[in-house]
């Protein structure tokens, strides 16, 4: 029986309306996904780590980053030329612990398992690992990457930034009335021995840019305070997703620390975009728009790994048991709500909006792709 509880990853307003609900099992949506990447030029292990990042997101109720909001757009993207679907990746620099690449207009989640896989086998050698990447596209979701460290028995971080300067959409530094910034999402993840895995993974904005996306197709509003219009005005009031907007540092004004959400996606985009050799607006060429830093650190270089994974147990329950304010079921930690929605999802299916479906069997049918959905 499908459980109904209080506490999802996503906010109330943004889960699927239940007559609009499309339960789909993951290895159908699998496919469909990989066929598309595939008729799109990427070839099948670039298909295939591409899908398992979206379908990842979407087990874990991330739906702002899963097959929902991403894939048309990235199918868009492949069609105007603006992604590489054969990149052709460079090592500009390296060193033991570190590395920089050149990711020539791949899509981040073609090569984001790749980069993260290189600082994981530097840090199990000497420590810790880091790697940046520049001139790649979006990398659906910080969280998969900083993962795939912890479930290799390490700490995980990852950032990904994108230049904000644009006439929507980006993110307006505190006072601004420009854009600057895109919404830098940051990951950090470590593992524990039976409890799930920490997993925390956010943008640097009140909302991560999807989720306009997702209120446009559920048709709900966005909350006071998310964004602002193209003067720099934060809407104070519920508001209709808008065409054109700004999104505001997580903290919103200043009297409520939008300086914190803005220092915290200057420092990721010092980190993704300055350390990798590039500019706040970009390389210039058809591919820029996508900028990442993935690193991993070796547990056993700092304490004993068996010591940090009782530890950490001991953390996040205590962390979970906390009392409960008036109004609440439980606490939680960072990755405990994910953990049990895939659980639950690999279980019963994963719920698309039905329009989600009616797109991948129009492209599908644009493209020449059999699509067998739900």
């Amino acid at each position: 029986m499908r459980k109904n509880r209080s506490d999802k990853v996503v906010l109330e307003q943004f889960h699927v309306p239940v007559e609009d609900r499309v339960y789909v099992d993951v290895d159908r949506m699998r496919a469909a996904t990989e066929a598309l990447f595939m008729r799109c030029g990427v070839d099948e292990d670039g298909a295939k780590a591409s899908t398992d990042v979206l379908l990842t997101n979407d087990l874990r109720a991330v739906e702002t980053h899963g097959v929902s909001n991403m894939m048309r757009n990235y199918v868009a993207q492949y069609m105007a030329g603006t992604l590489n679907p054969t990149p052709d990746l460079k090592i500009v620099r390296e060193t033991a612990t570190t590395a920089n690449f050149d990711g020539d207009g791949a899509l981040g989640i073609q090569i984001g398992g790749d980069m993260m896989q290189i600082a994981i086998d530097k840090a199990k050698q000497y420590g810790t690992g880091a790697v940046t990447v520049f001139d790649s596209g979006h990398l659906g979701g910080c969280g998969y990457y900083a993962a795939q460290a912890a479930q290799q028995g390490m700490i995980g971080l990852c950032m990904t930034g994108g230049h904000g300067t644009r006439a929507s959409g980006g993110m307006l530094p505190t006072f601004a009335a420009e854009s600057r910034l895109g919404t830098n999402p940051i990951a950090w993840a470590a593992p524990a021995r039976n409890e799930h895995p920490f997993l925390f993974d956010v943008a640097c904005t009140q909302i991560a840019n999807n989720k306009v996306g997702l209120a446009r197709r559920i048709g709900v509003p966005l909350e006071p305070g998310w964004i602002t219009d193209t003067d720099g005005n934060p809407f104070n009031e519920p508001v209709d997703p808008p065409d054109e907007y700004f999104l505001l540092p997580f903290g919103g004004t200043r009297e409520n620390g939008s300086h914190k959400g803005y220092g915290f996606a200057a420092v990721c985009a010092i980190m993704c975009q300055t350390l990798a050799g590039v500019g706040l607006s970009g390389s210039g060429n058809q591919y820029q728009g996508g900028y990442h830093f993935f690193a991993a650190f070796q547990i056993e270089a700092f304490c004993d790994h068996d010591e940090f994974l009782d530890n950490m147990d001991d953390a996040l329950a205590h962390l979970a048991s906390a009392k409960p304010a008036p109004g609440h079921e439980r606490v939680l930690y960072p990755g405990l709500i994910e953990g049990e929605e895939t659980e639950q999802r690999l279980d019963e299916g994963i719920p698309y909006h039905r329009e989600v479906i009616e797109w991948y069997e129009s492209i599908g049918a644009e493209l020449g792709v059999e699509i067998a959905l739900p």
